[in-house]
């Protein structure tokens, strides 16, 4: 009872934007939150960071870190029991599906942070608008979990965030690996393929990887993407595509 009185004590002192963003909260999570700022600064993308000392700024960027860990913690664990005979190679590859950044971006857009997060992205590449509702979802993982403890955060990240947005079988059944696929075809048909990289753009945070690939030399398709992996992912599926290979 102690912990609800303060909680009501809290709400009194609230303005019309804690107001809000703690009801946002409410609905996200399924419960009110304890301490406010954490999700305040979970909110707070690293583009609308505030100075608070000597050059430090005040962003999600550690509840990102710290939410990242949970996340796949959780996830791992459910495909673990989910999946007791697979193999480790199988349950890597499920989790990264699930919580590549791609995949939580969609999430995070469902779930309404596109209506709480702050951020100044004005003049900025794409992929600093692409991943930040992802970013700010990991965040926020990371605030439920500093408020509320393990337990309360997974069951949150099960019922809130993989039950209701993830179908998992169809997620292991659609998993394909582009890279994989032309490196096999290019063992069959003898050619010599070759991922090289061309270019990479943006800021130390946002960077735009472009990834070559060349057959006997020739470059066949090019490949964009936020990470080295990623682009030549991108790349490869590009080729499939042109050699008519089975997706």
């Amino acid at each position: 009872m102690k912990i609800f009185r303060k909680l009501r004590l809290h709400e009194l002192l609230y303005n019309k934007k804690d107001k809000r963003l703690a009801a946002a909260i409410k609905i996200m999570v399924g419960s009110k939150p304890l301490n406010l700022s954490l999700y305040k600064l979970a909110t707070k993308h690293s583009s609308a960071a505030e100075e608070i000392k000597h050059g430090i700024k005040a962003s999600n960027e550690r509840l990102e870190f710290l939410g990242d860990a949970v996340l796949g913690a959780v996830v791992a664990e459910h495909l673990f029991i989910k999946f007791p005979y697979r193999d480790e190679g199988f349950l890597t590859e499920t989790r990264s599906r699930i919580v590549n950044r791609e995949s939580l971006n969609q999430v995070g857009q469902k779930i309404g942070l596109s209506n709480i997060v702050e951020s100044d992205l004005s003049g900025k590449g794409f992929y600093s608008h692409k991943s930040i509702y992802g970013d700010t979802l990991e965040a926020l993982v990371g605030a439920v979990y500093l408020d509320r403890g393990y337990d309360f955060c997974k069951k949150f990240v099960l019922t809130k965030i993989i039950i209701p947005h993830f179908d998992i079988e169809n997620i292991i059944s659609t998993t394909t690996n582009f890279k994989s696929k032309i490196i096999e075809w290019s063992q069959k048909e003898n050619k010599e393929v070759e991922f090289s990289l061309k270019s990479v753009t943006g800021s130390q945070r946002f960077k735009e990887f472009t990834i070559e690939l060349k057959i006997e030399q020739e470059v066949y398709t090019e490949g964009k993407g936020p990470t080295k992996k990623k682009a030549e992912q991108e790349a490869a599926k590009n080729a499939c595509e042109k050699l008519n290979l089975a997706l």
